[in-house]
């Protein structure tokens, strides 16, 4: 549920257009190369000030190197390299083998408008946790619970492109934001109204009953999160045949249904917010065969009449970086 997931902790605001794609590679894999060959003092400048503050010294480099090659030896194959542009940032990844550890390792580097270095992450592989589901047909008729043009942020079945398919419940979850040239927000990005889906209204993806409905909670700070409450201000939708639909991270104070209380689809449900487990405001949505967060096996959410980057689906599931809107009404 988190947008950023761990980078966020040491990443800024978005600013600006960053360097081209074929740079951002080129410079991506060189701050991997000058770390793995200890030249801390050229990273720690190139750094922005918040991943300065996140480290605390140029010194926990070195511990973090030491700690990786004493944990899985030197890097031995990269397996694949990529760049993508998330939330603002150009963020170079890659996937590599190393000598002490079976296990592939994820290196990723973010790199902010002035080509600062904004995120640094190495971490074991996350695994797409099983599912008897893969083949599932959602028997609710979904729409999109939104209006308008969305930008789906994480979606889809694989780890890359969803990383909430490591838990069970959530294994088909999408989390959606709306970019407008790129970016999440104008402004100041300490405010949650500068996000261009703040306050956006929320609204039911298919008919059914009220199962559960919180409010009261507030909304984080963008960069702070509330792990005690994940879900933060949620409906929870019970849409008949053991699926129910989880929509989390409403505004405090919006959400407009009451546990028990039957819905259409399209009804008002809430507005979009940042309360919970959540990096920035945005929606998250997901299916499972249980109306308790962390029971019950997540099940695939494949929606009717959308567009996909301007292209009509009569039934899909979104996935990571497309823009979705609702089909208008045709002839």
């Amino acid at each position: 549920m988190r947008v950023k997931g761990i980078l966020a902790a040491v990443m800024a605001a978005a600013v600006t257009a960053a360097p081209g794609m074929a740079d951002v590679m080129e410079e991506g894999a060189a701050v991997v190369a000058d770390f793995l060959a200890g030249e801390d003092a050229g990273l720690w400048a190139r750094m922005t000030p918040e991943m300065q503050a996140a480290l605390g010294g140029p010194e926990r480099l070195a511990d973090l190197r030491g700690a990786l090659r004493d944990s899985h030896g030197a890097e031995s194959e990269i397996l694949s390299e990529q760049v993508a542009a998330q939330g603002g940032y150009e963020v170079y990844s890659r996937v590599s083998r190393w000598e002490g550890d079976p296990a592939p390792l994820g290196v990723t580097v973010a790199f902010d408008g002035a080509s600062r270095i904004a995120g640094f992450l190495i971490r074991p592989q996350p695994v797409a946790a099983q599912s008897r589901f893969l083949d599932y047909r959602t028997k609710a008729d979904l729409r999109l619970p939104v209006e308008g043009a969305w930008h789906v942020f994480w979606g889809g079945r694989d780890i890359a492109d969803n990383y909430h398919a490591v838990d069970p419940g959530q294994r088909f979850a999408m989390d959606l934001l709306v970019l407008r040239n790129g970016a999440s927000h104008a402004g100041d990005p300490a405010r949650n109204e500068s996000y261009h889906c703040w306050d956006r209204p929320i609204l039911a993806p298919a008919a059914g009953r009220v199962a559960a409905a919180a409010d009261g909670l507030p909304d984080q700070s963008p960069g702070e999160m509330n792990p005690q409450a994940p879900l933060g201000n949620h409906v929870i939708l019970d849409l008949g045949n053991g699926e129910y639909a989880f929509l989390a991270h409403l505004r405090q104070g919006s959400v407009a249904v009451a546990g028990g209380q039957e819905v259409a689809a399209g009804d008002l449900l809430g507005r979009c917010g940042n309360s919970g487990n959540s990096s920035e405001p945005h929606l998250h949505v997901h299916l499972q065969t249980s109306p308790d967060l962390g029971e019950g096996d997540g099940l695939p959410a494949q929606f009717r009449d959308y567009l996909a980057d301007g292209a009509p689906v009569d039934r899909g599931e979104p996935l990571r970086g497309q823009e979705i809107a609702p089909r208008p009404p045709g002839p």
